[in-house]
């Protein structure tokens, strides 16, 4: 099915992309398998996510290529493929054939992605991978700050869809600043909207979270807050989330006490 910006209602939640990047992330930490990001991308189908995200990045710092290969060949869902616009990974995405790809900006030395991808400064070149990753049947989002001159450049380029960046409305979340969360919030509201006058398909990401994980001693915030997570998905222009850190990160408390119980019924059974 395919999807257009103005085909969205008010009415309509939106879809919810599970980025299991930090799965593999743990697993790497020590080598070997296990957390199988895979095996995670599974669950979380099974729990109700609507597409996977995942990001391939240059150094393989979470995602590893024989993980893109075994989420191809195992996952129901739609994949979201994350990568920077280089050579390499827009061959190893035409190899792959993803349903969808967010096309994303990429340092090396950052921690995560810290800011939009800059497009009008290199329109020819997204323009040509729009083309080349569209003509292999994937639908393309482009990842950009809520900015009117690169939301207005990735139309230009033939992105069908654009994520805006969430992170310095999450972090003015995180810090409990209503200044900056109102401004950061009203920036994204004129972004989306100015977006799907374009024509785009419009979604959302990056470090939003919910109440229910904030630090028991947090300064800011109470456990009564509105979540980041809900002010953006109010949003009637939201068609899709993309989350990935806060919730493999409350998956750790929601499960904690049901991984307790398991590992210490398998060390009872065992001494039986």
């Amino acid at each position: 099915m395919t999807f257009s910006g103005s085909q969205l209602t008010a009415f309509e939640a939106p879809l919810l992309g599970v980025n299991i990047d930090h799965v593999a992330t743990v697993r790497n930490a020590r080598g070997g398998r296990f957390p199988d990001p895979v095996a995670a991308a599974l669950l979380a189908v099974e729990a109700g996510a609507d597409i996977i995200t995942f990001h391939l990045r240059e150094d393989r710092r979470h995602i590893r290529d024989e993980d893109v290969q075994r989420l191809k060949a195992h996952v129901r869902v739609p994949l979201n493929f994350e990568a920077a616009v280089t050579d390499e990974m827009l061959d190893i995405i035409e190899r792959t054939a993803p349903e969808h790809v967010c096309l994303v900006p990429e340092r090396r030395e950052e921690v995560t992605t810290e800011g939009g991808l800059e497009v009008a400064g290199q329109l020819s070149r997204l323009t040509e991978a729009c083309a080349r990753l569209s003509a292999k049947g994937s639908r393309v989002s482009l990842f950009i700050g809520a900015d009117p001159v690169q939301i207005e450049a990735a139309a230009r380029a033939g992105a069908p869809c654009v994520e805006l960046h969430t992170g310095a409305l999450a972090n003015a979340w995180w810090d409990g600043d209503q200044t900056a969360l109102q401004h950061e919030l009203a920036r994204l509201k004129e972004g989306l909207r100015f977006a799907r006058s374009l024509g785009l398909r419009t979604h959302a990401g990056h470090g939003l979270a919910l109440s229910t994980n904030l630090p028991i001693d947090d300064p800011h915030l109470r456990l009564d807050t509105v979540s980041s997570t809900a002010l953006v998905a109010a949003l009637p222009d939201v068609a899709e989330l993309h989350i990935g850190h806060a919730l493999i990160g409350q998956s750790m408390f929601v499960g904690m006490r049901q991984a307790i119980a398991d590992f210490k019924a398998e060390a009872i059974r065992a001494r039986r």
